[in-house]
């Protein structure tokens, strides 16, 4: 079977470019789904776009469609935008004359951004940002469905290479018991408890069911120090660790569960620990050191933490099938509303001194996020692009002006007193909200160049 998974392959033909080739391709998905709501929006609400571009600066290619919309690609592939009708945009090509024309046709300054009804411009404005969350969504959900969710009972559905000794588990054993405790469902609080608690042995006694007999077989540690992800921008990155690798040792002590190298790990204090890796059949030797992260609890709040960057996995790859449509949705909306809220209150905690302000990412490491999550396989990098596209819908939810946030907020004036904010009002607005805009991106920025 040919290897679709072709990312994986292109890292080594240059870090620094493949890192910029993802990240300008993850932006440019991200940039064409937002404005692409803001154009079909405004279009559906009788509003003309005169351009859609993706880019800035030269034109490199564009044609018009049937409707007068000039669509086109420029050179600068940092971001886009929708020119609808009516904005003030020096390359409109409109002298004041024209403008005037149109002001006077009421059908003419119906199809303008500033000439349609308040609902009109408040949906098209709002769309952005609102189809950045369904693009997120429709990812989650296709890769929640594509993968599957585990079957209950626990089930092998597929053996990984292991260091172990004893290895007698079969694809398609549901497991019983381990180690005489009765395994919970997979869908129960428990199932985490039961894990944590099971001894800290090199190989366990699993009870199984294997075609319809009930039987005891030799495996090992369910929950082993496994490398089953490796975080980006993290010490187990910079020291080369895999996924697939095992942690035998840690500082020359033997380990046979994740939960060991965890423990280790957390009572480091930062200092620096010896590892032997096990990878296909041979021992590696890496040093890495924890760095502190501030990590989001399920009551709420942060706790700092020292991390290595790597996330465990089972002995064995568990057995999936596949949730019902309308499951996969579900999980997808779940995730995208566990990043907006974990965001917001990540931004909170920031802004009280609660957690680091070095959690806040600029483009320089949004960019290497990029390049690693794409050299990590298409799945991680599309999942990538989906947290992405959510940081970017909230972000342009922020009521700033020269953001569809401030927008919205102008409208919502506009409402309630029935008379857009005076000009003058809104040209120092605007100044001010760039001004906001542009000190937050270099602060991001000093953070990709200063913090560890």
């Amino acid at each position: 079977m040919i290897d679709l998974d072709f990312l994986s392959l292109l890292p080594a033909f240059g870090g620094v470019i493949w890192t910029v080739v993802a990240f300008v391709v993850a932006l440019s998905v991200i940039v064409a789904i937002h404005e692409y709501g803001h154009y079909i929006v405004g279009r559906w609400s009788g509003i003309h776009a005169d351009v859609f571009s993706i880019g800035f600066g030269p034109v490199l290619w564009s044609r018009y469609d049937k409707r007068g919309t000039k669509w086109q690609f420029a050179a600068l592939p940092f971001g886009g935008y929708v020119k609808f009708a009516g904005d003030a945009n020096a390359a409109s090509g409109k002298d004041e004359g024209a403008m005037a024309e149109v002001a006077a046709d009421p059908v003419a300054l119906r199809r303008t951004m500033h000439g349609a009804p308040l609902w009109a411009r408040a949906a098209t404005v709002a769309a952005g940002p609102v189809f950045n969350f369904i693009l997120s969504i429709l990812v989650f959900a296709i890769v929640g469905y594509s993968s599957g969710i585990m079957r209950d009972p626990l089930t092998v559905g597929e053996l990984r290479p292991l260091p172990a000794e004893v290895q007698e588990l079969q694809v398609g054993d549901v497991v019983l018991e381990i180690n005489g405790a009765e395994v919970p469902s997979i869908m129960e609080d428990a199932y985490a408890d039961f894990i944590e608690d099971l001894p800290k042995f090199a190989t366990l006694d699993y009870t199984i069911e294997r075609d319809g007999s009930r039987m005891v077989v030799q495996g090992p540690y369910l929950r082993p120090p496994l490398v089953n992800n490796v975080t980006p921008q993290s010490a187990a990155l910079a020291a080369d660790l895999e996924r697939g690798d095992v942690i035998t040792e840690v500082d020359g002590k033997p380990i046979f569960s994740f939960a060991q190298i965890k423990d280790a790990v957390e009572s480091s204090d930062g200092r620096s620990l010896n590892l032997t890796v096990w990878r296909d059949g041979t021992l590696l030797s890496k040093v890495l050191t924890p760095k502190r992260v501030d990590e989001p609890q399920q009551e709420g709040g942060f706790a700092t933490q020292w991390r290595i960057g790597i996330a465990s996995g089972n002995a064995f790859e568990p057995a999936t099938e596949r949730p019902g449509v309308g499951q996969a949705v579900l999980g997808g909306v779940t995730q995208t509303w566990t990043i907006i809220n974990g965001s917001i209150s990540g931004l909170g905690h920031m802004i009280t001194g609660a957690i680091s302000t070095c959690n806040l990412s600029g483009p320089i490491g949004i960019a290497q996020v990029s390049g690693t999550m794409a050299s990590q396989g298409v799945q991680s990098f599309v999942w990538f692009i989906a947290v992405l596209s959510t940081a970017v819908g909230l972000l342009n939810l922020f009521p700033i002006p020269a953001l569809d946030g401030g927008h919205l907020v102008f409208y919502a004036y506009e409402a309630v007193t029935g008379k857009p904010p005076p000009d003058g009002a809104l040209r120092v607005l605007m100044a001010v909200g760039l001004a906001l805009v542009l000190s937050l991106m270099v602060f991001a920025l000093g953070n990709d160049l200063f913090c560890p």
